[in-house]
């Protein structure tokens, strides 16, 4: 058997070790456009920001290891330029010597990966702007920070790459702008949980624009669709990537709706003995089944192992993916799983929304506060998507969510989960049973929640609802609840008389736990339709300052 692989970063490679490691027998080669392989693209900013020190140390694999490790032909600055599906030929330029060869095989796999969106910009080729994608755009940019020392940055977008190249290039000294064309960063998460980063940037030192585009790039500065002048010395573009798919189309392979290449299960496409992996393969979500184009590495090395396994008679398959994503900016970690508010609801989930801020471990020996927000479908209890925001436990608390929600667990399995504790690493009831415990009780209208946005929208359209604020009043004179009477839980009994059983009612504290226990408190009094303020104080603060 005859395997040619075009591509060989994480899914190329993933493919040809496994596709070795079942068959000894099996012909296998790789064919790669550009100078390196196997290289990380996740750790590009920060060798940038100097945290990395050899960028070397992004390529650790180079075909001459391969070879030896594996017996696999891999064959760098050579370009698969045609492809004859019916004859199983391939013609491949080598890009040094412009040399064309002919090629067979019996099996053909896509890992062609994806490259940097240019987005139609004036200016978009002079020599300082960048993309950050492969080990030779990386090596230009450090060439030319050293030899240009620039001094302000400007970068356009704010998913993953852009913010953590804007917290690399803020600790090598340089003045960093962002300038982002939605109203919030991170496309992928909400807004009420992503102001938080926005503000921490900002903090930082991080000039952030939302709301506005580029429009023009000149030799010392951009200009923005708005009007605004920025001066920079350099441009860094992020901006998405797109799938690889020019080839795959050419021979008929069928592009899937996200724009990537349509699989299945066993990462075969519409063409009989063709793959695709990677980063310009479609995967499918775990919780809708639908196709979903999430470009990961993790999620290409997978990819990768499962055609290989496949290819050499294997049963693997492909389980679908939530679309979890982590990010560190600065002193704070960002996760996010599944499903957003707005995806949630556009898949006509009738969804609750939980708003869980907790300690990652105990306060008393340092533990520092965890922003959860939780989003459930009500009809089944099932968990739909969890975001995160805090300086530590993040990526443990993201993980054992990817991990429950991957097995379809309810809002109720959370609580049960047997989860470590001793004081240095969470609490007695870790973050992610408490999410649980409340979601549970706002499906069963146990403890019902309502969302800042909710609440302000209600009141803005005129609706009477009465508003307990149950802190102290200290706490209560700082900010609060529009609207909002000061009643602290330990007057609440009695007080309880002031107030309507038959209208809406919403209690709240700092966070949400004194909230919901006033809520227990009224309901238990007869109160006909309460809630607790998801998030309390705190999180409606953030949301009003940044609505």
């Amino acid at each position: 058997m005859k395997v040619i692989i075009i591509g060989s970063v994480a899914a190329g490679t993933s493919v040809a070790a496994k596709a070795r490691r079942n068959d000894e027998k099996a012909e296998i080669t790789l064919y790669n456009a550009d100078y390196d392989i196997s290289y990380s693209i996740c750790g590009i900013p920060y060798f940038l920001g100097g945290e990395v020190e050899e960028l070397e140390t992004l390529t650790p694999r180079s075909a001459a290891w391969f070879k030896k490790r594996y017996n696999v032909d891999i064959f760098t600055r050579h370009e698969v330029t045609t492809i004859d599906a019916e004859q199983k030929k391939v013609q491949v330029k080598n890009l040094d010597t412009n040399e064309i060869k002919e090629d067979t095989y019996d099996v053909l796999v896509f890992a062609t990966g994806a490259s940097p969106i240019t987005p139609d910009i004036a200016g978009v080729d002079k020599e300082n702007v960048f993309q950050v994608r492969t080990i030779q755009n990386t090596a230009a940019i450090d060439q030319y920070m050293k030899a240009n020392q620039p001094k302000k940055a400007t970068i356009i977008g704010a998913g993953y790459i852009g913010l953590e190249m804007a917290e690399q290039l803020t600790h090598r000294g340089l003045d960093v702008t962002i300038v982002q064309r939605s109203n919030h960063v991170m496309a992928h998460m909400d807004k009420d949980i992503v102001s938080r980063v926005e503000d921490h940037i900002v903090k930082k030192g991080v000039n952030l624009i939302l709301s506005d585009e580029v429009t023009s790039i000149n030799e010392k500065n951009v200009q923005t669709k708005s009007g605004k002048t920025i001066e920079t010395d350099i441009v860094i573009l992020a901006t998405g990537v797109r799938p690889n798919t020019i080839l795959a189309k050419e021979i008929g392979v069928t592009i899937g709706d996200t724009g990537a290449i349509a699989v299945n299960n066993k990462m075969q496409t519409n063409l009989p003995n063709v793959y695709a992996v990677g980063d310009v393969a479609e995967s499918y979500s775990v919780i809708t089944g639908k196709p979903i184009y999430r470009p990961l590495g993790s999620t290409a090395n997978k990819m990768g192992r499962i055609a290989g396994d496949v290819i050499t008679g294997g049963s693997l398959e492909h389980r679908g993916i939530l679309g979890t994503g982590i990010l560190r900016v600065f002193d704070l970690a960002v996760g996010q799983t599944g499903m957003n508010e707005v995806e949630a609801l556009e898949e006509g989930y009738d969804i609750e929304i939980l708003h869980n801020i907790k300690p990652a471990r105990a306060e008393y020996l340092g533990g520092k506060e965890l922003v959860i927000k939780a989003i459930a479908d009500r009809e089944t209890g099932r968990i739909l998507g969890v975001q995160i925001v805090g300086e530590e436990g993040v990526d443990k608390r993201i993980d054992v969510f990817v991990t429950a929600m991957t097995f379809k667990a309810k809002a109720e399995d959370l609580f049960h989960l047997d989860l470590a504790y001793a004081p240095p690493f969470s609490t007695t009831k870790d973050p992610v049973m408490y999410t649980g415990m409340a979601l549970q009780n706002a499906i069963e209208k146990k403890n019902k929640l309502i969302t800042p946005k909710e609440l302000t929208e209600r009141i803005e359209k005129g609706e009477t609802i009465q508003v307990i604020d149950t802190r102290a009043t200290k706490q209560y004179n700082v900010s609060k609840v529009e609207s909002a009477v000061n009643i602290p839980l330990g007057e609440l009994r009695e007080k309880s008389k002031e107030f309507d059983p038959n209208l809406p009612t919403v209690t709240y504290c700092n966070s949400g736990v004194t909230g919901n226990a006033a809520q227990n408190v009224l309901r238990n009094l007869g109160f006909n339709d309460i809630y607790n303020l998801s998030g309390g104080n705190k999180n409606y603060q953030n949301y009003i300052k940044n609505k």
